[in-house]
């Protein structure tokens, strides 16, 4: 099927496939095009061709394979997202690489899931992340940083962090602990339009796009502050 230009925004969610595996864009197309709401705008087997064909179609989602021939689906996801900021990118791939999911993370992916996925599920995710919304849960990812990181490995002081104010880093501090933006308004006693301005501001002082990247920054530091009063607890 050839590739549809940008048309009119409307209901749709415009999807592009990136998978080296033609079978697989088959498959994921024919499963795709048959749910309401939902249109394959184009697709891809490579890093070259995502990068090439992707922008100009404009898409909402896009699903990429992690591992490609030419490259890493990562690494696409940062780039189509400059070029495409609005875009949601959903990562696909064969196996569950914490690695890969910290570097999807932070390259500002919507979402990270396993090709074990059944039909509906992925359909779910793709209009979950179309719609603006995360699949990367924020609590389990600041779990994972801490897990990756040796207990008695000083975490990273983040120079970006001394730029936010102490009403920012206490928001930050709850994002990380996965609260919503109204359990965090009424944490602080605050509006939640006062809450959102926060977060606006505090995401753009640390150059991250989505409050799951901030999380796992606020992962850091709660470790931070948790070793230093650990080191002030064992000074005579």
């Amino acid at each position: 099927m050839a590739e549809q230009p940008p048309r009119a925004p409307g209901h749709w969610t415009r999807v592009f496939l990136v998978d080296d595996h033609e079978v697989v864009r088959r498959g994921l197309r024919d499963l795709f095009e048959d749910e309401p709401g939902i249109e394959v705008v184009g697709e891809a087997g490579t890093a070259a061709q995502a990068l090439a064909r992707g922008p100009a179609l404009r898409p909402d989602v896009a699903v990429l394979d992690v591992r490609l021939p030419d490259g890493d689906g990562v690494t696409v996801c940062r780039e189509l997202r400059a070029r495409v900021p609005e875009l949601a990118c959903l990562m696909l791939t064969s196996f569950d690489d914490e690695d890969a999911l910290l570097d999807a993370i932070m390259a500002g992916a919507a979402g990270y899931v396993l090709k074990e996925i059944n039909g509906s599920d992925l359909v779910a995710a793709v209009r979950t992340v179309g719609a603006g919304q995360s699949m990367l849960d924020p609590v389990t990812t600041s779990r994972l940083i801490r897990s990756l990181r040796g207990p008695e490995e000083d975490p990273p002081r983040d120079p970006r962090l001394a730029a936010l104010s102490e009403r920012e880093r206490a928001v930050l501090e709850l994002i990380g602990a996965g609260l919503t933006n109204r359990e965090i308004s009424q944490e602080l006693h605050l509006s939640e339009k006062t809450v959102k301005n926060h977060i606006s501001r505090l995401l753009s002082k640390l150059g991250v796009e989505r409050r799951v990247q901030a999380a796992v920054l606020a992962a850091h530091v709660h470790d931070t502050e948790e070793h230093a009063r650990e080191d002030m607890r064992k000074e005579p």
